[in-house]
């Protein structure tokens, strides 16, 4: 069992940076890959990024590639979000999410979430 806890969301003014943290329960973390998702207000949760187990490997969706950069830290299990240049439509709760397996095709856990505003 891992339990994610996110942080680090708030009301930004857009061109302004956040920086999300994810936390992660248990001794398993370096096993498991880690995503970020978002769902703005109306809309279907969407894919942001995925880091694999050892961060060797990133994968951004198309709207925030050169924006926002994902990293981990498994000996503090934490996974990280920098988002800069952030743009009103990145307005959304933002939740981390932990998969066993490969590609990215089905997600084990995740988070409660944490609130992004962005100002215009």
């Amino acid at each position: 069992q891992v339990q994610l806890v996110e942080s680090g969301g708030g009301l930004v003014q857009t061109g302004g940076s956040l920086r999300l943290s994810c936390v992660a329960s248990g001794r398993t973390f370096s096993s498991y890959a880690m995503g970020w998702f978002r769902q703005a207000p109306g809309k279907e949760r969407e894919f942001v990024v995925g880091i694999n187990w050892s961060g060797g490997r990133t994968d951004y969706a198309d709207s925030v590639k050169g924006r926002f950069t994902i990293s981990r830290d498994n000996a503090k299990n934490v996974v990280y979000l920098q988002m800069n240049s952030l743009k009103p439509e990145d307005t959304a709760v933002y939740y981390c999410a932990a998969t066993s397996t490969s590609g990215y095709s089905h997600w084990d856990y995740w988070g409660q979430g944490t609130q992004v505003t962005v100002s215009s």
